[in-house]
């Protein structure tokens, strides 16, 4: 077997996932994505969320994840909002201990990010073959490389799946005459 042969061959076999057991869906959030789900309250993280808390995906995270969210969390204008929304940062490392599963850290991916601070999340998605979840714009220029790697960046998580109560339905013919009232008004 030549050279090229080989290395392809080992290149090929380090970004095969490793799969996950037991779980159709498994997710890597970056901090952003954390800091949206639990300080910001960001509308568009609420799917995600409901998915967290059902346990319909496998969040998966390191110890140096949580290390960088412990510091982003003391930065002056996170504190703010947590303190706006009466929040401790302990809470947020609460769901984070809660729902995150703590892995080892990963080899390195066969891509390099831009910001070394994002390629922890690379390498643990490229690993395992994870949905990637990241706002960062040097993640975000890596989708088509990241895609090579088993890895999406960003998917779509199904609003169908955000199970929020349902307003009490009003009688049909009152929501009938709801509707007329309202469109002479217009």
């Amino acid at each position: 077997m030549g050279w090229h042969a080989l290395h392809a061959e080992q290149a090929s076999a380090s970004v095969r996932p490793e799969p996950v057991e037991g779980h159709s869906t498994v997710r890597v959030l970056d901090t952003n994505i954390v800091l949206d789900l639990w300080v910001f309250d960001d509308p568009r993280s609420k799917p995600l969320l409901a998915q967290l808390e059902r346990g319909d995906v496998r969040w998966l995270a390191t110890v140096a994840m949580r290390e960088e969210l412990t510091r982003v969390l003391t930065y002056p204008h996170i504190a703010r909002r947590l303190q706006a929304r009466g929040l401790q940062a302990d809470a947020v490392l609460g769901h984070f201990d809660r729902h995150a599963q703590v892995q080892p850290e990963a080899p390195k991916a066969p891509y390099t990010c831009k910001d070394p601070d994002d390629q922890k999340f690379i390498d643990l998605a490229v690993q395992h073959g994870a949905a990637l979840h990241s706002k960062d714009a040097q993640v975000l220029c890596m989708k088509n490389r990241l895609a090579r790697c088993g890895v999406v960046l960003n998917p779509p998580v199904p609003w169908t799946v955000w199970t929020t109560p349902t307003p009490v339905q009003a009688e049909p013919a009152t929501f009938r005459a709801e509707l007329v009232a309202a469109h002479q008004e217009n």
